[in-house]
Order: structure tokens, then sequence, then C-alpha cells
């Protein structure tokens, strides 16, 4: 396959990014550079000094022989993956939370080396064997797929780096790696067939077409359940953020102002306020191959849960790329009968992993309205948590992406929360806190997990609608008052926001292919 000069010069632009920040000799000076506490070290090197002396010379020198093309690259890729190896070991030696910060902070910095490593490789390929006929400047796309695993699990098992200098590097890194896809997918085209090019078109899932009308999520959709106590909805007029009377606003005082002191504020669904997104429509979300164009082919690595609920026995977390998230969880057809295994990403910060997808959004105005603090009847756990925490300077973003079916079972956020339902639609049912002593929140369980925020209640099984008719009367002998407690419910629309405030016990269940957003804010 040829290449043409705009690729290699975004490959060039590629390692000279790399050469620059990720294998700078800076690295060694600048504690926050992998964003780790800066109060356990003055510098990297005494960050990473816990790991032994000798990882860190190994460090040094193999960042030296990438930076200067010396050496062995077979082995230093090698040496690399051992050191990844090691600390990958770590991890799984301690409670997450617990891991010591110099081996994430080798875990990160081997990552940024196989990374400038791979991208600088003479032969970019990974087959020893070369091709006499093979252009040496051509990026092997199985080079692109350990690029994109290699760095996107250091952000996964890390976190995002504090230093702003570096995160807008790797966010500028992969996004040339997007460009050089798309580039090779270009060029694959032209020298292709036409009889071949007409196949690969009709079958790239990554094509940036979104016109066709297969080019969807599934539509297949679940019963909704019938609503005992709908929401109230308002138009994104009635509830106006933007008054020219100088008077409170209506969001604000639907928010400090309840009809019902004894309750708070109330949930409100608010309708029109997210048209505008592009991911409602110029780039729409909706579409499967929008998508895997916004993630290098569907490369982007995404952490999932596995399983029903987070509560149920069986279920688990695993990373997988996009592409096989949509193909194996979001796209496959089973037949009538078949059970189908629940994959959700849930929770995610994707926004900060690809900013690119970032933009297909804006924060909602209602985010930045100044919120009550926690209502007298939550718990005390819940407002010592509250008061603790700093004010957010931007709402916490999330995304909530998975088939029909997911469930997040009946838990409270210690934040206020807008929910934005940018595709599909989910069934919800809320509960103020004053009902919190019918929902038997769960404590300190095992590892010393506090659980204390998620409800022992299945709302799914209580209500009938998973599970036997003998496991309904069980949930319902288990738990009696949990029928008496007073809920609101709905089913959220693409389109629309929902407003939970906070303290307030949540149970969401997907009813179709669902993408949604939640802005945390305090």
């Amino acid at each position: 396959m040829d290449i043409d000069s705009m690729q290699v010069s975004n490959k060039q632009i590629l390692i000279d990014l790399c050469f620059q920040t990720f294998c700078s000799p800076s690295w060694t000076k600048d504690s926050s550079i992998i964003g780790l506490s800066s109060e356990s070290s003055d510098n990297t090197s005494k960050l990473l000094a816990p790991c032994g002396q000798s990882i860190g010379k190994l460090l040094a020198h193999l960042s030296t022989s990438i930076r200067t093309q010396t050496g062995n690259q077979k082995l230093t890729l090698q040496r690399l993956d051992d050191l990844l190896a090691l600390a990958k070991e770590k991890f799984y030696a301690f409670p997450f939370k617990d891991v010591p910060e110099c081996w994430r902070a080798l875990f990160f910095e081997a990552s940024l080396l196989k990374f400038s490593a791979l991208a600088s490789r003479k032969s970019l390929s990974l087959d020893e064997k070369k091709d006499e006929d093979s252009n040496p400047d051509v990026m092997d796309d199985r080079v692109i797929d350990q690029m994109v695993e290699t760095m996107d699990m250091a952000l996964i098992m890390v976190g995002a780096p504090a230093s702003e200098t570096l995160r807008s590097a790797i966010d500028c890194a992969m996004d040339v790696l997007q460009k050089i896809h798309e580039e090779m997918i270009d060029d694959d085209r032209l020298t292709q067939s036409p009889t071949k090019r007409q196949k690969l078109s009709c079958s790239d899932s990554t094509s940036r077409s979104t016109s066709s009308y297969q080019d969807r999520l599934p539509s297949i959709s679940i019963t909704s359940p019938s609503l005992l106590n709908p929401i109230s909805r308002a138009t994104f007029n009635e509830i106006d953020i933007n008054n020219d009377d100088g008077n409170m606003d209506k969001f604000a005082k639907h928010m400090h102002q309840p009809q019902d002191r004894t309750l708070g504020a109330e949930p409100v669904i608010i309708t029109g306020s997210i048209d505008s997104w592009p991911a409602r429509n110029k780039k729409p979300w909706s579409s499967p191959s929008y998508l895997l164009s916004k993630t290098i082919g569907g490369r982007r690595l995404v952490p999932i849960e596995v399983g029903r609920s987070y509560v149920d026995s069986g279920w688990g977390q695993k990373i997988v790329s996009f592409k096989d998230f949509m193909t194996e969880y979001m796209l496959r057809s089973t037949n009538k009968g078949e059970a189908k295994e629940i994959g959700y990403l849930a929770q995610h910060n994707l926004f900060s992993q690809i900013p690119s997808l970032r933009n297909d959004i804006t924060i909602s105005d209602y985010c930045y309205v100044y919120p009550p603090q926690p209502h007298s009847s939550c718990s005390p756990a819940l407002k010592e948590k509250y008061a603790q925490m700093e004010e957010f300077e931007e709402p916490l973003i999330n995304a909530w992406f998975g088939p029909a079916g997911t469930i997040s079972p009946l838990h409270t956020d210690p934040y206020h929360n807008i929910l934005a339902q940018v595709v599909g639609k989910k069934y919800l049912r809320l509960y103020p806190p004053r009902e919190t002593p019918k929902l038997y929140a769960r404590g300190i369980e095992d590892g010393g997990i506090d659980m204390s925020n998620t409800s022992e209640v299945d709302i799914g099984v209580l209500e009938g609608w998973d599970g036997t008719v003998e496991e309904q009367e069980e949930e319902r002998k288990k738990f009696p008052e949990a029928e008496s407690a007073k809920c609101w419910d709905c089913v959220l629309e693409e389109g629309e926001v929902l407003y939970i405030p906070v303290g307030w016990w949540h149970y969401v269940r997907g009813l179709s292919a669902s993408f949604s957003v939640s802005f945390w804010w305090n």
C-alpha cells in the first residue's frame, strides 16, 4: 500500500511530538507530567524511586534510545513490555485505590515510551519479513492497533495526566493517528479494483457517510413499565434560566423554592434544550459509522460492565475496543428466545478520552445555577460527603451507552444531576430522600466497599419485570416496606433532559439502544 505526502507529513508530526514530549528528558524533572500527587515527590525520578534504581535507569536508557533512534528497536519494545507487565502485576496486588503511585507512574511512563517506539520504528510494520515492494514508511494497521491500545490502557488504568501540556499532547497524538487511519482507508479505496472498491465502500464500518437508512443503532425496544406518578415536564422556554426582569430564574426557583418543603427540590423533565447539539443532528450519535469514525476505526478502548446489574452475581468489567463493543453488544442480533449478555459502557469519562466527541455536546446552562444543599431528610453520610467535596469548576461529565435492557440499580449520588438523553429512551424511577428508611440501603460489603448509596431492593424483581413469580414474592417478603415508598417515574425520551436532585434515589432501565450523558455538579 502506497502512502501520500500528507500521510508522511502526519507520520513525521507524530514522531516529532513523541520525541519532544513523550521521550523528552523533562519527564525526569516534572512530577506533574504524569498526573499523580505532587505531594509524594518533588520530581518524577523520586516518584519512581520506590520501584528501584535499576528501573529508573532503564527508563532513561530506553527514552534516549527511542529519541536518538539507536539500539535494537525490537529489544526496546520487549523491555518496555516487561516494565508494563511488572507494573500491571502490582495493580492486582492491591485494591485499585491503594496501588502505590510509583507503579502507576511506571505504567504511564512505559506506555508513553512504547507508543513513541512504535511510532518511530523504522519499519512501521510488526512483520519482520519485509516485502521488497513494501514501503517502509507505511504505518501498518497492526502498529496503529498497538499504539491505540498502549495509550488507552494508560489513560484507563492510570487516568488522564494532570499536566495540561501532556493532556494536549496525547489528544494531538491520537488526532494525528485518526488522520493517518482515514488517509489509509482513502488510499485503500484508490488502489482497489472497481469491484473490490464497491465491496469496501459497502462494508466499511468506518465510512464517514451516514446517509444510509441502515446506519442507525437498532430500533428494537422493550416494553415500558406503566407510570405510577409521572414526573412533571416543562419546555425549555417554560423553565428558562435567562430571565430579563432581574428576578430569580425559573429553574433556580424550582430548586430553591420547592412547593413541598418536606420534600425539597423535585425532579423535572425539560424538553427542547439539547435540540441544537451536533450529537442530535449534524454529527449523530445514533449512527454507528459516525461513532466508529471518531474512535480510529473503532480501535479506542473503553471499560464496560458485563451483566445485568452491578449488584448481581456474575457481573463483571472488562476493557474492549469500541468496535468490539459495538459489534458484540450494540449491533448483534439474536434469535427469538436466545439469551443475550448485556454490555454497558457506564459512567465513563469518554469525553476526556475522546475530546472530538466532547465537541458534539455542550454543558447545559442549568449546571451553572447554584444548587441547594442536600435536603434535611438525606442520610447523614450523604450530607457529610457533599459538604466535604470541593465545588466543581466544571460539571463531571460521564457517558452511558448500551443496548436495550441495561439496568442501573436503585442508588443515590452526592451530586445534582442533569441527565441528557441523546439517543433512545430509558425508564427511570425516583424516590425522595425521605423514603430512605423504606429502601433498605446496603452497608459496607466484602472487601471494605461502601455500598450504602445502593438499595438492596431489586426494583425489576419487586415489580415483576424481571425474574419469576416466586422471586417477586420473595423480594416482597424480604423488603416489605419498599412497596409503600412513594416514587416518581418517567420514560425519558430522546432529546429530553431530566433534573435529578442530590440525594434522590434513582433506578434506570434502558428501553432501547441508548446514549445518555450525565452532568454532575455541586
